[in-house]
């Protein structure tokens, strides 16, 4: 009877430094959008919209910041793990 439990598939590969700063951006500046909407609250009128139009009341400086570690998080740090992955496989 064999005593292996590790499988070739299932060899598990650590991510390097650079791979994982950049997976800490997104949330990073989701925190930042966070922490600046409680330190500032007055920035967001979504706590007081007396006669805004929904311009105003959606384009916030804190919400903005929140949605781009949103973005980034999903859309652009992905791919760029990717290739600095792919990058260090090729050295």
């Amino acid at each position: 009877m064999s005593t292996q439990v590790v499988h070739e598939g299932a060899v598990v590969r650590r991510r390097s430094a650079r791979a994982r700063f950049v997976a800490t951006l997104g949330p990073a500046a989701m925190l930042a959008g966070v922490l600046w909407a409680f330190l500032q609250p007055y920035r967001v009128t979504l706590l007081h919209p007396y006669g805004q139009s929904f311009w105003w009341l959606a384009v916030e400086p804190p919400l903005l910041v929140i949605l781009a570690g949103v973005l980034f998080a999903l859309v652009v740090a992905p791919g760029v793990i990717d290739d600095l992955e792919a990058s260090e496989e090729g050295r």
